[in-house]
């Protein structure tokens, strides 16, 4: 069912940006590290920044933004102390999945790729897409293989290139990947 714009956006539904490293200085500030490709553009000053406080939605206005060595340090609306900032320590930020910059064909959010179920060309099942890692022209899929017990859990690493993942379709929740021969079992992680 779709969403009303009028209904409340829930923790679960929204997309993490940053989470608070630690306090920075003595009156409130916050340093951050980045979780999104448009930092500059989601820590900005007036932006809102939501954040869980004991299974309570929280929102914090950014009143305060400067980036040192390529990480924002954020002062918020109501934080300005010391022992405030330190009290966000290890939070995550997230905006609403509506607030994202819409982005161009071909590429995508990590979200969007996360928990989508992997296949090869032969339409053997893989795995899921437990995460993405990396920086920008390397990024891997971190796949948890079908079929691994819990307690042994074994990811494989597969590049998210187009040579290898030649269908990415996060609206049908699906990746099909062309790998060479030995890479699945070259890139196995325990």
């Amino acid at each position: 069912m779709p969403r009303n714009d009028a209904d409340p956006v829930l923790w679960e539904e929204m997309v993490v940006v940053g989470r608070v490293a630690r306090a920075h200085g003595n009156k409130g500030a916050v340093i951050v590290n980045v979780e999104t490709d448009f930092p500059e553009r989601r820590f900005r000053v007036g932006n809102v920044l939501c954040l869980d406080d004991r299974g309570q939605l929280r929102s914090l206005r950014i009143v305060a933004a400067r980036f040192h060595q390529g990480r924002p340090v954020l002062m918020f609306d109501g934080v300005e102390t010391m022992g405030q900032a330190e009290a966000l320590a290890g939070a995550e930020f997230r905006v609403p999945e509506t607030e994202l910059a819409p982005l161009p064909p071909g590429t995508f959010y990590r979200h969007e790729l996360t928990g989508c179920i992997v296949e090869g060309v032969d339409g053997e099942v893989i795995g899921t897409v437990s995460g993405v890692e990396g920086a920008a022209g390397a990024y891997r899929l971190s796949v948890q293989r079908l079929g691994e017990s819990d307690d042994q859990p074994a990811d494989i690493e597969v590049p998210l290139a187009e040579p290898i993942c030649v269908r990415v379709d996060p609206e049908q929740r699906v990746i099909v990947v062309d790998p060479p021969k030995g890479l699945l079992e070259l890139n196995r992680r325990r």
